[in-house]
């Protein structure tokens, strides 16, 4: 009797079944900037000619990058010029959608090495994993860190953040970060306590702060509005894109929002590590401001891979309830709101 051949594994996976780690070493190699800003400079930014401020911001980081650059040498009365003084960290303030990532992966591509570009998420794992000295060692010497979606879930991590950054700026290092939010107001709304306010008054007297007006850039040729196939729609396109060898996750929304409850924010870069294409079946309204934090970071993450996502249900930029989007936390749901209108309306990749 001839042995039946082996069956080709599927490629069809589910988010909720795996359970990263990640460690310290793996967090450090992160640190760069995502795949779509891989090669951003200032003069690939499209700034919005009917904003002005945003064509301000580009010449403005350009002349904080001259910091970095060989001085060329000058006459005979140079050495009585001093430079203008210049303050150790820059923050792009300004809506969703204006090119702040963009301009912050800019200023990282332009500045000398070591250099680090994470999230606020990211260098608080790299805390976490490593211990706050061990991380200090790790980030001192660096030119640069910079610092995306300053944006604050608890004081704790505020005041550890201002600690590190108080550190390595003592030391030399430059700090560059972008928030929805200016630093005097972070945290606005959400806590009151009197010495994180004293610790977000601390970080915010270290940045030039760069206010960058705008439309969000992902609405300028798109509808506004996530897209929702209905649930045979969904089961079709899934396996059409099993059958010519994508790797596809399908997850109930449900199930994947309970999942992500037992993995740290920072472990999911590596939850959907290989995805091309990610399902979600029967998208509901949410009403935990816990669970809608958790999927405002897995859309970041899912976005900075561009990851496009197929869903049932609800559409992805209506699970933020009323409350929700006029609580403290509004900018972050706006801020997901367009990244999910982006990732369900791009093309979904062609495979062989």
């Amino acid at each position: 009797m001839v042995p039946e051949a082996p069956r080709a594994p599927s490629r069809l996976h589910r988010l909720a079944e795996r359970s990263p780690e990640i460690t310290g070493a793996e967090i450090v190699a992160e640190l760069v900037p995502p795949p779509q800003f891989e090669h951003a400079s200032f003069e690939s930014y499209q700034p919005d000619v009917n904003f002005p401020s945003q064509l301000e911001a580009v010449d403005r980081l350009t002349a904080f990058a001259e910091a970095w650059r060989p001085q060329r040498p000058g006459g005979f009365f140079s050495r009585t010029r001093k430079a203008p003084a210049q303050l150790p960290g820059i923050y792009l303030d300004g809506g969703f959608g204006v090119g702040k990532t963009h301009l912050l992966a800019a200023l990282w591509h332009s500045a000398p090495g070591p250099k680090y570009f994470g999230t606020f998420i990211e260098y608080t794992a790299l805390v976490g994993a490593l211990g706050y000295a061990a991380a200090v060692r790790q980030l001192s010497g660096a030119k640069l860190i910079c610092i995306d979606e300053f944006e604050l879930d608890d004081p704790g991590d505020t005041m550890l953040m201002t600690r590190l950054l108080g550190e390595l700026v003592a030391s030399g290092t430059r700090v560059a970060a972008t928030s929805n939010t200016p630093p005097n107001s972070l945290g606005e709304g959400r806590f009151a306590a009197i010495d994180f306010l004293r610790e977000i008054r601390a970080m915010s007297a270290n940045f030039e702060i760069l206010r960058i007006d705008g439309l969000d850039y992902r609405r300028r040729d798109i509808e506004g509005h996530s897209v929702a196939v209905e649930g045979p729609e969904l089961d079709r396109l899934v396996a059409a894109l099993v059958a010519r060898g994508a790797n596809v996750t399908e997850d109930d929304f449900g199930s994947l929002i309970r999942h992500l409850s037992t993995v740290h924010p920072s472990k999911y870069i590596k939850l959907i590590a290989g995805v091309e294409v990610i399902a979600l079946t029967d998208s509901y309204l949410l009403t935990d401001q816990t669970d809608a934090l958790r999927l405002v970071a897995f859309i970041d993450r899912v976005y900075d891979a561009e990851i496009p996502i197929v869903a049932s249900g609800l559409p992805l930029a209506e699970v933020f309830d009323d409350e929700m989007l006029a609580g403290g936390y509004r900018k972050k749901y706006q801020r997901s709101q367009s990244r999910m209108v982006a990732l369900t309306t791009g093309e979904l990749p062609p495979h062989d």
